[in-house]
């Protein structure tokens, strides 16, 4: 993920070290989106602000809808292959990259 900026009107985001997410409704400028994507999983982290500049961010959940827009700018690698597999210590599925060649 190189990049977004747009707005929602719904948001679902999940804190740190928190087992649930949280949504809310209402007006929000999405400020960044940043993480990786591969087939086989994502990891977005989402700054939102609310009508007042108020910043929040977290992990992005599904669920979230978009207002007016939501440019988003992706990146693609032909020398490494990124994939999400699972690991031993954390028991998440944690990104793995490898070269293509």
């Amino acid at each position: 993920m190189i990049t977004c900026v747009g707005s929602l009107t719904h948001y679902n985001i999940r804190f740190a070290n928190q087992q649930t997410g949280t949504s809310d409704k209402g007006y929000f400028e999405i400020l960044s989106l940043c993480g990786t994507l591969s087939v086989s999983g994502a990891h977005l982290h989402i700054s939102i602000a609310d009508m007042e500049g108020k910043t929040i961010g977290g992990h992005l959940l599904d669920g979230c809808t978009i207002y007016t827009t939501a440019e988003i700018v992706i990146g693609e690698s032909k020398d490494l292959i990124f994939t999400r597999e699972n690991d031993d210590i954390t028991q998440w599925k944690e990104l793995q990259v490898k070269s293509n060649k």
